[in-house]
């Protein structure tokens, strides 16, 4: 088969040689394909060339000759690279395959409705900045409550979706929506402490709000302290509790709060993504976002949530750089 193809390849060169013509670089491109279909390496080829003019020109000049044997070794070097190449191609595409896929079943396995509530207005966004989400949002919901939990892990990518199913598991364990958030907390940092690696640390914020007295009970576990927006007074404040990183130890105190939230009053809650976001002069500061969020009290609060991620997306040059992940409470 090698043969037949050196005899082809000579017959082709030589008709080049001797007339040049349009059809006789047809010739050499149709007979390229069979490079593939025969696994013959560009080496090879240099090889049967180099022979077929020797042939074809007996008086062939010694330097032009010996420089053949030049370019053989550099297509040697090539073809080993071009192949290592190629197999980094093919192993990136079937990661990149493999984390749609991981992500399309996160997606599936994380997602959570939000609850019609009496009297409360929700807005929620999360935005991945990669493939898989390192975000975690989830509500629970009964007649009088509504209970949300605002979780990022310390880490990207699939072992940060494994210790967001721990989360879901630890979530669907729970009895309902009116449990207090130091005991929501106490057993999701239990489960996560004995499942999850050492290496990997969950931060974690749930809220209850209990619809007979508009009330806003809340506790965190190493959180981002939300933001709560007094109408009455036109103010933000942070809501602070205290309380270490889910699965650093098993046994927490964690602290828990409450307010009450009057007509027009609402509670933000984030994750980092929204509070280290950054523009060419730095970090956007609290009080930017603050002005943001104010802005557009008087939308409902999805249209809250959405323009203030537009408008800090903006603001990056629409380069996010971290998952970002923005609820919004608002009585009315």
């Amino acid at each position: 088969m090698m043969q037949e193809f050196k005899k082809q390849y000579k017959r082709i060169l030589e008709q080049y040689i001797l007339k040049q013509t349009e059809h006789n670089l047809y010739e050499g491109q149709n007979i390229s394909r069979q490079l593939i279909q025969k696994n013959i390496s560009p080496e090879e080829v240099i090889s049967i060339h180099k022979a077929s003019l020797e042939e074809i020109m007996s008086d062939l000049d010694g330097d032009v000759r010996h420089s053949f044997d030049l370019l053989i070794e550099v297509m040697v070097r090539y073809g080993l690279a071009l192949k290592e190449h190629q197999t980094l191609i093919q192993k990136q595409q079937n990661m990149k395959m493999e984390m749609e896929l991981a992500a399309n079943v996160q997606q599936t396995l994380l997602k959570t409705k939000v609850p019609a509530v009496t009297d409360l207005d929700i807005g929620i966004i999360t935005v991945p900045a990669k493939e898989m989400n390192g975000d975690y949002t989830h509500f629970l919901h009964d007649n009088t409550h509504v209970g949300i939990a605002v979780a990022d892990v310390i880490g990207k990518g699939i072992p940060a979706a494994l210790c967001m199913s721990m989360i879901k598991y630890g979530m669907d364990s729970l009895d309902g929506a009116e449990t207090n958030p130091v005991i929501v907390l106490d057993v999701i940092n239990r489960i996560v402490e004995k499942s999850v690696s050492d290496s990997m640390f969950i931060s974690m914020f749930y809220g209850k709000y209990d619809t007979s007295k508009s009330e806003f009970t809340y506790a965190s576990a190493g959180h981002e302290p939300p933001l709560f927006y007094c109408s009455e007074s036109s103010s933000f404040s942070e809501l602070q509790a205290k309380g270490l990183l889910l699965g650093v130890v098993p046994n927490v105190k964690y602290e828990q709060h409450s307010i009450i939230l009057n007509k027009g009053d609402f509670v933000v809650m984030m994750t980092d993504g929204v509070t280290e976001c950054r523009s060419k002069e730095g970090f956007i500061e609290q009080k930017t976002i603050m002005n943001i969020i104010e802005s557009v009290r008087d939308q409902s609060a999805q249209e809250m949530v959405e323009y203030v991620f537009h408008k800090l997306e903006e603001l990056q040059d629409f380069e996010q750089r971290d998952d970002f992940t923005l609820v919004i409470f608002k009585k009315v």
